[in-house]
């Protein structure tokens, strides 16, 4: 049996795998052999590393966002519940702006609801009502996944511990209250270069992107590390994700909510 010392070294050298490919853009084997492909514990240990090593170089937390989210999906990593990671300030985008390709490494595309929260979920039942009333304002969406693990090679613990494959992620412009509109009802289309690839709708976010903030507020209040006011929750994807290249253009439409759109550069990140 793994002792407690062997466990904590086999994480570090987890966290090392993933830091070192985060740093040097070039992708690193699953880290499932480290921690196991479903030890949960382990894997958020090994993101919390990851997580420290961040904000030790300045970045600086801004939200979360939440994976998983479809059943699909769940059923095909064998788990039976979502994951989530932590959104840095480096990785925002706005409507319109160009994402340099250079800072990533297998990027795919997907359509999502985001919303900025005006009040901590901290306390509480943390049920729906309390969700939508700490909710300011939702906006439309790009989330890029993306995977320091060669070829998408991923079991549960390495998701989640590669910070739940995140990227980079997009906000539209046009800001709507819980009051203008209804997250469960919005229809989504995405373009990639004019040519739809992907639809949905907020039914297939965990049956309404609000319960998969409530399972978020919940799960991080668990971690120790609650949601706070300002930050920006990226709720899960409304419908599959979808594989970019340099040059593309990706434009997400959903109902309600407008448009937003990224253009995807050969830049390279600094």
């Amino acid at each position: 049996m793994t002792t407690s010392t062997d466990s904590l070294a086999a994480e570090q050298q987890a966290a090392d795998r993933l830091l070192t490919a985060l740093q040097t853009r070039a992708a690193c084997a699953p880290v499932r052999d480290l921690i196991g492909p479903v030890d949960l514990p382990a894997a958020y240990r090994v993101q919390e590393r990851l997580t420290a090593g961040r904000l030790a170089d300045g970045a600086r937390i801004v939200g979360r966002k939440i994976g998983l989210t479809s059943k699909a999906v769940q059923d095909q990593m064998g788990v039976d519940q979502p994951d989530f990671g932590v959104l840095f300030d480096d990785m925002a985008y706005a409507s319109g702006d160009e994402v340099p390709m250079g800072r990533l490494l297998q990027p795919k595309a997907e359509a999502e609801v985001a919303f900025v929260l005006k009040e901590d979920l901290a306390d509480g039942p943390l049920d729906i009502a309390q969700i939508r009333a700490a909710v300011d304002y939702g906006v439309a969406a790009i989330e890029v996944c993306d995977s320091r693990i060669d070829g998408w090679d991923i079991a549960f613990a390495d998701t989640v511990a590669d910070n739940a494959s995140s990227g980079v992620y997009v906000l539209g412009a046009h800001r709507k209250t819980l009051d203008e509109f209804a997250p469960v009802e919005v229809g989504m289309r995405m373009l990639i270069n004019g040519e739809e690839v992907s639809a949905g709708d907020g039914a297939a976010c965990l049956g309404d992107p609000l319960n998969a903030v409530a399972w978020l507020a919940k799960s991080a209040r668990d971690f120790g590390e609650p949601l706070r006011a300002g930050q920006v929750i990226l709720s899960g994807a409304l419908g599959p994700m979808r594989p970019i290249e340099s040059g593309d253009e990706v434009r997400v439409e959903i109902s309600g909510l407008g448009t937003v759109v990224a253009k995807f550069s050969e830049g390279k990140h600094s």
